[in-house]
């Protein structure tokens, strides 16, 4: 097996840059077709806008390897006479996080215009609580670049209710080998399921099981895959966690026993973790106590499979995230093995 380290991070910082908030997944979804019709892989999009590619294996048994394109934002909420944005979250933003970050406000007329997030009190020399207000969409606003000092003007602009925004992702991948971003969750995993594929296409190597790549655009509002094709297991590839009495790492694979909507198949769990003792990948099984995935989603949606849950470890989720490339090649290796062996 050979991973093309250099493909899966041009890749993953590719699609990191386009703009993806749930809802808002053409430009990206329409990438990803491209990324599949060059490894000769068919792919049909659902109704509501998931990608699902196939790639043929050598058995009757189907498995769904699950990620997820869409990402967090906000959208246009209300103008006030001032001419500033006030915005509602798409998903949950860590907002301290947020506070001072630029933006891009995207209208339905296809016009973008530049600003920043910043909060209701945002000079020090001014406003006695800059340091101690709630950073939340209640006590924030977007300033946009633009000469507006009334609502009139920012709605001349053609700016309204229900606009896009969305944040710079300011990715950057370092000499050390860290990948630092908003949205690795979960386009980082985009990246290692089609390094995967890339893996599996070199080595010629047919995998076992027949594999539906299934490409969610609405999990990060719950709903992502509550729809998805017949299959007998379905594994989330999403990031893992990290802190408090986790014991993944950022140069770890992390293998999900259980997150909020409850226990993953206990033997997948065991097989990933087999898995990786047997091969030598980094790796941790943890609970994540605060969490759901598009897995979760799809048994929610009444759909009969074993599930599971695995994906490099990421620090600081919904905020300035952060792994490095030991993880996402730990978890390319897992995802190897376990669509190669019988």
């Amino acid at each position: 097996m050979n991973i093309d380290k250099n493909y899966v991070l041009s890749l993953a910082k590719e699609i990191l840059e386009i703009p993806s908030p749930s809802g808002y997944t053409k430009e990206v979804i329409e990438r990803i077709k491209q990324e599949a019709n060059a490894f000769d892989l068919q792919s049909i999009q659902t109704k509501k806008g998931n990608l699902i590619v196939d790639m043929p294996g050598s058995s009757n048994k189907t498995v769904g390897l699950i990620v997820h394109v869409d990402t967090l934002g906000a959208m246009v909420r209300s103008i006030n006479d001032k001419g500033h944005i006030k915005f509602t979250s798409i998903g949950g933003p860590l907002w301290p996080t947020l506070d001072g970050e630029y933006c891009q406000v995207l209208t339905r007329e296809g016009k973008s215009y530049t600003g920043t997030f910043l909060s209701d009190s945002p000079a020090v020399h001014v406003h006695k609580d800059a340091k101690t207000k709630t950073r939340d969409p209640q006590n924030m606003y977007v300033r946009i670049d633009e000469q507006v000092h009334s609502k009139q003007d920012v709605l001349d602009l053609g700016i309204s209710v229900g606009d896009y925004i969305v944040f710079d992702p300011k990715t950057t991948i370092t000499d050390s080998g860290y990948i630092k971003s908003r949205f690795l969750d979960d386009k980082i995993n985009v990246a290692s399921v089609f390094g995967l594929v890339k893996a599996l296409k070199e080595a010629h190597t047919v995998p076992v099981p027949n594999l539906k790549l299934i490409i969610s655009t609405f999990e990060e509002v719950g709903h992502g895959s509550a729809f998805i094709p017949e299959v007998d297991e379905l594994i989330a590839v999403d990031m893992g966690c990290i802190g408090d009495d986790l014991s993944c790492t950022e140069e770890d694979v992390s293998i999900c026993a259980k997150d909020s909507s409850g226990p993953y198949d206990y033997d997948l769990v065991s097989l990933f973790k087999n898995l990786a003792v047997k091969h030598s990948i980094n790796h941790a099984v943890d609970i994540y106590p605060m969490y759901g995935s598009d897995v979760s989603a799809a048994r929610s949606g009444g759909n009969d499979f074993k599930g599971g849950l695995i994906g490099p470890g990421v620090h600081a989720s919904h905020g300035m995230e952060r792994t490095h490339y030991k993880a996402v090649k730990a978890t390319i290796e897992l995802l190897y093995n376990y669509v190669s062996e019988e």
